[in-house]
């Protein structure tokens, strides 16, 4: 059976999460809207408690905590919804970084379409954002300024603690933090970051749920406009019924990430060990910095053999990528690859590997004779 190394694109849902979901579906099915039975009480205390469960991985209040789609909307709910705000406070400059997911590129780019003058800050091939470059490029006129917290495709972490340390009081911080949230605890808890998105199923909980955080600072939470409208739920910026099968998993998966992140990180370190090994047997070359990577993650370029090809030879065997799953569908190189200033060989031959604490053992001396025999 193929051992799932592809868990930057998703994770397995954890069984206690799976069991919550389930009751929620089969037999505590209400409304959290219905305000006039005991299903849809029972329903709304579902949707509380899983606000705090995942406030307090951040360590933010209850009431801060908007549930979404997932970190895509989250994204676009931060991005786009301040856009309004722009005008009033003569602030139409954001900064972000050329690394960032698709979900923030391309509001922005929707933004830029619309007047506002975006500044990407490049990188080298550390695949690490100098925060000072961030910080130099903050302007009179900065709304905001939107970091990732770590990479999807090679998982090296952004120095956002820096950034956040170095802003001015009027420009609103944004972290995308889908792939860090309840893995890594201490930097999401800085009240600095006005927002942060996340989603579930990053984290061993359930696709299509998600939130963003947004904090209140200097007595003001940023305001944002909804991108949709139709009632007054998740305090009137992201309206809609609440799917409570799908939050109250997404909280019990808040709850577990919190509990048990040391015991996790000590395991992904155990098995990065050996993957690390078996990449300095084949000669490759691991994209980005190690110390500032994710324990979870590589990104690996290996000499003379293509990231399409390596895959088909290892069906049934690893399953794994070669970039985001978000744009799996296009054969373009990475962007993220390329602003790094890799070269084209070693971006055509880049694979990503990424597993979690519930991943079996990988037989990585055979992985090394399937993949010899192609170089």
């Amino acid at each position: 059976m193929s051992v799932y190394l592809d868990c930057n694109a998703t994770t397995p849902v954890e069984p206690a999460v799976l069991e919550v979901m389930l009751r929620y579906l089969a037999e505590e099915y209400g409304n959290a809207g219905s305000r006039t039975h005991e299903f849809g009480v029972r329903a709304k205390q579902a949707v509380e408690r899983a606000r705090e469960q995942v406030a307090a991985v951040v360590a933010a209040r209850r009431d801060d905590v908007i549930f979404t789609s997932g970190a895509t909307e989250s994204n676009n709910i931060a991005l786009l919804g301040l856009a309004g705000h722009a005008d009033s406070a003569s602030r139409r400059h954001i900064v972000s970084t050329t690394i960032e997911h698709k979900a923030v590129l391309e509001p922005l780019e929707h933004l830029r379409t619309l007047g506002f003058d975006i500044t990407l800050v490049a990188l080298d091939s550390t695949g690490r954002i100098d925060a000072q470059a961030i910080l130099a490029a903050v302007r009179s006129d900065t709304l905001l300024v939107s970091v990732m917290h770590a990479n999807n495709e090679t998982g090296i972490v952004q120095p956002i603690e820096v950034i956040a340390a170095g802003l001015p009081d009027e420009v609103w911080f944004h972290v995308d933090a889908a792939q860090t949230f309840g893995k890594l605890i201490d930097p999401l808890q800085n009240p600095r970051i006005d927002l942060i998105s996340i989603s579930a199923h990053k984290v061993y909980g359930p696709k299509g749920v998600g939130a963003l955080i947004s904090r209140r600072r200097l007595g003001n939470r940023p305001p944002m406009a909804p991108l949709m409208f139709g009632g007054g739920q998740e305090r009137g910026v992201r309206p809609g019924t609440h799917p409570v099968h799908l939050i109250a998993g997404f909280g019990v998966a808040a709850q577990f990430a919190l509990r048990d992140h040391a015991q996790r990180t000590a395991t992904c370190l155990r098995f990065r060990d050996d993957a690390v090994t078996a990449v300095q047997q084949l000669g490759g070359q691991i994209n980005g910095a190690e110390e500032h990577c994710l324990p979870h993650v590589l990104n690996v370029s290996l000499p003379g053999l293509n990231s399409e090809a390596a895959m088909v030879s290892l069906k049934g065997m690893l399953a794994l990528s070669n970039g985001s799953a978000c744009t799996s569908t296009s054969y373009e190189p990475s962007h993220v690859l390329v602003a790094m200033g890799l070269d084209q060989e070693r971006i055509d031959s880049a694979l990503r590997l990424s597993w979690c604490h519930a991943t079996p053992a990988v037989d990585w001396q055979h992985v090394c004779q399937v993949l010899r025999r192609m170089m």
